[in-house]
């Protein structure tokens, strides 16, 4: 763990702590890195899996779901 020194701004970080209700600005900067990763990674995996078509109707997923006995 290290210890750095920045300058945020206070309307910022006052919301953030308003809006999360963590209670420390340390837990909020935290929890905002932890966010940022979360959502890079999210991006990483999208791009990495790529997209493809499902040639599927609710109907047919329902029809399914009623076969199995997965409702």
């Amino acid at each position: 763990m290290s210890k750095t020194t920045v300058v945020i701004d206070d309307n910022l970080i006052n919301t953030a702590l308003q809006v999360t209700q963590l209670k420390t600005k340390k837990a909020v900067i935290e929890e905002g890195l932890r966010e940022i990763i979360r959502k890079k990674n999210r991006e990483i995996l999208r791009k990495e899996l790529g997209t493809f078509d499902l040639d599927i109707t609710l109907e047919s997923l329902n029809k399914d779901r009623e076969d199995t006995g997965n409702s």
